[in-house]
């Protein structure tokens, strides 16, 4: 406990104070309030808010006058689109290598955010209503036994990260892992968004409440003791719970986990090809417009993040990043969507023939010793 504390100090406490104009903070009937307030980027998440978070659940976890946390957005489009990935495309360009001081910063302060959050001791509520993807999804699952995880008719939930020639990471090798089959493995090389019923289905959120109770809820959530609010915040859903609708991948859940349990991304597509299914197409379209690099080291991220904890899941992550800007996938992704909009993007390599073990393997390879890396003091 004690070098993880100074990794926090030596990561966050040197920048104080620690303020965003996006991220408000307040304590009210015993309960540290987060809001999320960028909507015109859907609050998609920059350095700064990344420190603003940071600050405000290291002053909470340990204050006596906090019992619990809630974060929610300002606005009902979403909780967190992400990072924000043209700062990914400006940093990144920054030098022939792909990185700059500030790109390296933010993974290395968002990562070791979001161990901070899966580790919190006090209850953490996350309301996601609206968009909640990549590094909303970060700051969203926090660890077993104090999260509480609110999914409304908006929620729009995925780990699209392969869409822009990157990764789901964010813990996603962790959390994707532990699903139940291969619904991870689907969600993270498809990229494919789920709403609510979905959400439940997975494991990735915990009650739903429909989007005509937001009012009663934000009300609940000042009326009543930080204390008690995850036994309140149940009471409320409860009536609700079957007004989630049909979870689509129950429905799909043997031919998923058929169809992701062969061996390799070009097997999936083969197997996904072979069915004339609606769901089959869906997954076999969207895996055709990803990079097929990206596909393979997610394949492979997954499938060790299976065999890892939480903080050895984020070094990973860390290392594969670092590896990711220096090839320049995402740089390509990030180009093609966001920046020229042609969403063609040219990936390197452009086929899955071309890929092979070697190039997936370099991702994983190690680009600081050991006690130089700079998550090293998480456990």
């Amino acid at each position: 406990m004690f070098v993880v504390k100074a990794l926090e100090c030596a990561i966050f406490t040197s920048f104080h104070p620690a303020m965003s104009d996006f991220v408000q903070t307040a304590i009210r009937n015993r309960t540290g309030h987060i809001v999320l307030d960028r909507p015109k980027a859907l609050n998609s998440l920059s350095l700064e808010m990344v420190r603003a978070l940071s600050a405000a659940l290291l002053a909470w976890r340990d204050d006596p006058q906090v019992d619990a946390v809630v974060i929610r957005s300002s606005s009902d489009k979403a909780l967190c689109a992400g990072g924000d990935i043209r700062f990914f495309y400006d940093a990144g360009l920054a030098t022939p290598q792909g990185g700059s001081a500030l790109l390296e910063d933010f993974f290395t302060e968002e990562y070791a955010l979001n161990h901070l959050i899966h580790f919190y001791p006090k209850p953490y509520i996350a309301v996601m209503d609206g968009v909640v993807m990549g590094g909303g999804m970060g700051v969203a699952q926090a660890g077993p036994g104090n999260q509480l995880r609110i999914v409304t008719g908006r929620t729009r939930m995925a780990m699209p990260e392969v869409n822009i020639g990157l990764f789901p990471d964010v813990g996603g090798s962790y959390f994707l892992s532990r699903l139940a089959g291969r619904l991870g493995l689907y969600l993270g090389l498809t990229g494919l968004t789920i709403g609510a019923a979905d959400a439940l289905y997975t494991g990735l959120a915990d009650v739903y409440l429909p989007e005509t109770q937001m009012p009663a809820l934000l009300a609940l959530l000042d009326e009543t003791p930080g204390e008690g609010l995850p036994v309140a915040i149940k009471a409320l859903a409860a009536p609700f719970q079957s007004h989630a609708g049909t979870a689509t991948l129950a429905t799909a859940r043997a031919a998923l986990d058929r169809h992701f349990s062969a061996g390799s991304v070009a097997a999936i597509l083969s197997s996904l090809a072979q069915d004339d299914s609606a769901f089959a197409a869906k997954a076999l379209a969207a895996m055709r417009q990803r990079s097929p690099l990206m596909m393979s080291v997610t394949l492979e991220l997954l499938q060790r993040g299976a065999h890892l904890g939480v903080a050895d899941c984020l070094r990973m992550e860390r290392t594969v990043v670092r590896h990711n800007f220096e090839h320049g996938e995402v740089l390509e992704g990030v180009r093609a969507l966001v920046v020229d909009k042609d969403n063609a993007p040219r990936w390197n390599p452009a086929s899955l023939d071309e890929v092979d073990t070697a190039m997936v393997a370099r991702f994983f390879a190690p680009v600081w010793p050991a006690q130089a890396h700079p998550l090293r003091y998480l456990d």
